[in-house]
């Protein structure tokens, strides 16, 4: 009778060009015995079909990878460990490694070094424009014709064609579309440059689209080459992917982080949780000087008015004092979390309902302002966490994961660093916020900028992708309050607490709605 089991378990894996290890195949002959041959049948593809959601290194599976697979198919395996409210920090973000070949992100298990060799420089911009490769290469734009198939329904179609091509051509190229990264090799001289070479580029006569354009961002270039230079007719940006079409591709990886190992997205019981919390709401305030008086006036107020109905969390992005240096800033600041963790015990209902999060802001107490930043040290806020028990300190930027959505939040003066440093600003300031999105969402990356503009840890440049895109973007930048919804992604800017007006914004996961709040004199 075994042996009958085991036939039929190894002949239905290699269907799906699967193979079994013997340990594995023995666990599953032992498990799968007791039961009728239907119900085999019916098990067999539920393992199948959840080992083909795991990012897996290699068609041959071992005893390990088919329990973790059995476990998500039995009743609370691993939603025994999804949470309905994550915080996660950007040093315990999951680092995936696109593979060409496999088509397909493989886990990868390196532990990232602040002080990472040189290398990981190199691998930063070449990974970035791996996943932007492969996401335009499937685009309907640029993914190859279907045989058969009428040129009217499947509309026109581009080729993307790598820098080398141009390169190996001494006769004149017309109609090209190039894939690559804007550098300025040369004082004044730009070039797209991508993994097979550099050229140089003529924007005199470019059309640029929506977006702010600065170097060290990857664009998509039209144009003919001629010359050695390539004269470039219009600039724009990747095409964006909504996050559903890459989970299609790429099953339930959990990209994002937390407890859970499958996308939060794919557990129906974070779902329906979801749905029942109608009254869910999350408050964000950005640029919050605690040594003010008025603002700790304005804050007693926020928590006064929120006290009858509690949010799901507090999210305090700093700067967190007024002045950030000089031989008392710490102690500012230590009183300061001690003035505000003596409010927050004041209203016994926000203490036991809500969480309090703190994302430091660019001249809070850190090792320099390179990203992604530390938590404030827990000699400053060893107080408040005693006092206020629900306190979270964590990174810049971070990550919240409310049931199924997934939220990035980044404190960050990102907006006008971009606008300083773009190679031709836009025309009309009023469209600054579309530019802006536009960009950071056709990136995949929260900071798309130079690296002497805006410093990153090399290693650690996978925690400010932006792929797949996550339900909401919240920013603390003190560019002027804005919300704009792009292909699913919500991106808000909740602006200077302090500077402008004590604005913030309330976002309502039920209806996925961000709602513009201030507090008024």
């Amino acid at each position: 009778m075994s042996g009958k089991v085991k036939s039929s378990i190894t002949a239905a894996f290699k269907m799906h060009g699967l193979a079994l290890r013997s340990d594995a195949v023995k666990f599953l002959v032992a498990a799968l015995t007791p039961v009728t041959d239907v119900e085999r049948n019916e098990w067999v593809d539920k393992i199948i079909e959840a080992v083909q959601k795991q990012p897996l290194s290699s068609a041959l599976l071992t005893k390990e990878t088919i329990e973790a697979a059995v476990d998500e198919c039995t009743d609370g395996g691993s939603e025994e460990n999804e949470k309905v409210f994550n915080v996660i920090d950007a040093f315990g973000v999951p680092r995936f490694t696109y593979n060409s070949e496999r088509k397909k992100f493989l886990p990868n298990s390196e532990t990232p070094n602040l002080h990472a060799p040189a290398k990981h420089k190199a691998d930063l911009f070449l990974e970035r424009y791996t996943i932007l490769h492969q996401r335009t290469s499937r685009h309907s734009l640029f993914s190859p014709p279907v045989q058969g198939a009428s040129m009217e329904t499947q509309g026109k179609k581009f080729q993307l064609k790598p820098v080398e091509f141009l390169l190996g051509s001494t006769a004149k190229l017309g109609e090209l579309i190039v894939l690559g990264m804007l550098t300025q090799l040369k004082e004044g001289k730009f070039y797209l440059e991508d993994p097979t070479g550099a050229v140089q580029l003529d924007l005199s006569k470019a059309q640029f689209h929506t977006g702010l354009f600065t170097e060290n961002c990857f664009v998509l270039a039209e144009g003919c080459y001629e010359d050695e230079v390539f004269h470039v007719n219009g600039l724009g940006f990747p095409p964006a992917e909504p996050a559903d079409i890459t989970r299609s591709y790429f099953g339930n990886i959990n990209f994002f982080g937390g407890t859970s190992e499958t996308c939060a997205k794919s557990s129906t019981k974070l779902q329906v949780l979801e749905q029942e919390n109608e009254d869910a709401m999350m408050v964000f305030l950005s640029d919050v000087w605690l040594d003010q008086l008025d603002v700790q006036e304005k804050l007693r107020t926020l928590l006064a008015g929120y006290s009858e109905m509690p949010p799901t969390c507090f999210v305090f992005s700093g700067n967190f004092t007024s002045t950030p240096y000089g031989p008392n800033h710490i102690k500012t600041l230590k009183d300061s979390f001690h003035t505000l963790a003596n409010m927050i015990c004041e209203f016994p209902s926000l203490l036991e309902h809500s969480r309090f999060i703190f994302v430091p802001g660019p001249e809070d107490p850190g090792p320099g302002n390179i990203l992604p930043r530390p938590p404030i040290p827990e000699c400053i806020t060893a107080e408040i966490r005693e006092k206020v028990q629900s306190a979270v300190f964590t990174t810049n930027p971070c990550r919240l994961q409310y049931c199924t959505q997934e939220i990035v939040i980044f404190r960050e003066d990102i907006v006008m660093k971009m606008c300083r440093n773009c190679i031709r600003f836009p025309d009309n300031n009023d469209e600054i916020p579309d530019h802006f999105v536009k960009t950071i969402i056709s990136q995949a990356h929260l900071c798309p900028l130079p690296l002497h503009v805006c410093p990153l840890y090399w290693a650690n440049d996978h925690a400010l992708r932006l792929y797949p895109l996550p339900d909401v973007i919240v920013l603390g930048d003190k560019y002027d309050p804005f919300t704009i919804s792009s292909i699913g992604t919500v991106c808000s800017n909740s602006g200077s607490f302090s500077k402008c007006g004590y604005c913030f914004k309330v976002y309502y996961p039920h209806t996925k709605e961000m709602e513009d709040s201030k507090i008024d004199d």
